[in-house]
């Protein structure tokens, strides 16, 4: 058996803990959280362009239903394309499910004011009385 001899003059090893692989996962797992974050305040409807505003302020998506509105007038309940109809019907399942629903107006900036309009209108004709409109932040000093 070829070893270290009792008595032995040999330095002993100690045991270290690395730093230096535990940075990385400890940043690593900091930028999937800072990710993960960051996709939970998207808006829950297809990709528009918002129009730009000065004031606003952070929103709460849970409990939020999200209606947008297209440049060429079409309506969407979350991701999906919905008619007229089945907008209004809805809405009024929505009412009946929910005791105080919002709803998150998430229009293209080249939408019509008709096409808006008729969304505000129908959600107050259901009860609804918590709509939000969805901007982007302006850029100070424009």
């Amino acid at each position: 058996m070829a070893g270290i001899p009792i008595g032995s003059s040999a330095p002993r090893r100690r045991a270290r803990i690395e730093i230096i692989p535990l940075i990385d996962v400890i940043f690593f797992l900091l930028a999937t959280f800072v990710l993960f974050t960051l996709s939970l305040n998207q808006s829950g409807g297809p990709r528009v362009a918002l129009p730009a505003a000065a004031t606003g302020e952070a929103r709460d998506p849970r409990g939020t239903v999200t209606i947008t509105v297209r440049a060429d007038g079409s309506l969407a309940w979350d991701q999906r394309a919905v008619t007229l109809a089945e907008f209004v019907a809805r809405l009024q399942a929505l009412k009946q499910t929910e005791p105080d629903p919002r709803v998150l107006l998430n229009g293209d900036r080249d939408a019509r004011f008709a096409q808006v309009r008729y969304v505000i209108d129908e959600a107050r004709r259901a009860g609804i009385a918590k709509i939000l409109v969805e901007t982007r932040l302006r850029p100070t000093g424009s």
